[in-house]
């Protein structure tokens, strides 16, 4: 049985849990989404993506949370809304967000765990509740009916309520403290990052960037916030980018290309996702490496390096074919 195909049969589990619990709408909008998202990587992706889009780093050089403005913060769950609404198809909802399995569903976004706003209008309907943590590296997504015993009392202006902690475990939940995408930036270590931003070069940033982040993955919005720059992935590439300039280091830069990941599947690093890069000092096998992960490049056998190897020149990557 394939891993998505164990995700599914899991996922119809829980629905069934959720049907004898006597809410079937609830059991088909679970099961829908978990359909069309079995391992949660597509709804990961737009967490991570939604909130590189607030941060705007490209432009504003930001990679933190708290350096948002208020009014950034506020519309975070309005663009988390209609990021998932793009990224699965829902049909627009009659009188909540979205229909779901022709389910009314509405959602809510909060970066504070618990403190999702419900709205009057959407008691007695099924509630998409999100929420993504950047510091925690953390997110999770559940489906809860609305009832108003299940809320506490406010009294703001637009009657919004939040969930009483004690009836929280009626979130039937589709993913819960699973990883988020890192935010490499915000997660480096204070003296790395300094030495990363210190050059006013977005070329030379990137170059410490690679060679400072290495076996970790590294998205396209961590690149563009570095480069500050409108072709800054021309800045990764050979030619005069990070790989040529980090080869006489040994560092190479393995991106979203088939022939890359069976790269860095043969040393044992992550796989780099779409619009990922994963960097790492190689050198030449030697007896010592008898038992490190190998991989053949240039027609030699080259390992991960340790502090042991000097530098070498890197061998240069296979050629690249579009990935997934």
């Amino acid at each position: 049985m394939l891993p998505f195909e164990e995700d599914i049969r899991a996922a119809d589990q829980v629905a069934q849990r959720a049907l004898m619990q006597g809410d079937p709408e609830l059991a088909e909008v679970y099961r829908r989404i978990r359909t069309l998202d079995p391992g949660g990587n597509r709804f990961a992706r737009v967490l991570r993506d939604t909130i590189d889009q607030l941060l705007d780093g490209e432009n504003t050089g930001r990679y933190d949370w708290n350096t948002l403005l208020k009014t950034e913060k506020t519309h975070a769950g309005t663009l988390v809304e209609i990021n998932l609404q793009r990224r699965f198809g829902f049909a627009d909802g009659i009188s909540m967000d979205y229909q779901i399995a022709g389910i009314d569903v509405d959602c809510k976004y909060s970066q504070k765990f618990g403190a999702w706003m419900i709205p009057p209008e959407a008691l007695g309907h099924l509630c998409l509740l999100v929420w993504a943590d950047d510091y925690k590296t953390l997110w999770s997504a559940g489906i809860m009916r609305i009832r108003p015993e299940y809320l506490n009392g406010g009294n703001n202006r637009d009657l919004k309520l939040t969930i009483k902690s004690e009836h929280r475990n009626k979130i039937l939940w589709l993913w819960r403290d699973e990883p988020l995408p890192e935010n490499v930036l915000l997660h480096m270590s204070q003296t790395d990052r300094a030495a990363v931003f210190a050059s006013r070069s977005g070329q030379h940033r990137l170059n410490e960037l690679f060679r400072r982040v290495q076996r970790r993955p590294i998205g396209r919005n961590v690149v563009r916030t570095v480069a500050q720059q409108k072709d800054y992935m021309k800045r990764v590439r050979g030619n005069g980018g990070s790989r040529s300039a980090l080869r006489p280091d040994g560092i190479v830069i393995m991106g979203d290309y088939e022939s890359h990941r069976r790269v860095a599947k043969q040393l044992g690093l992550p796989l780099p996702a779409e619009g990922e890069f994963v960097s790492a000092r190689l050198a030449r096998a030697g007896r010592r490496h008898a038992n490190a992960a190998q991989v053949i490049l240039d027609g030699e056998s080259w390992v991960i390096a340790d502090e042991n190897d000097p530098p070498e020149m890197a061998p240069k990557l296979p050629d690249h074919t579009a990935l997934i």
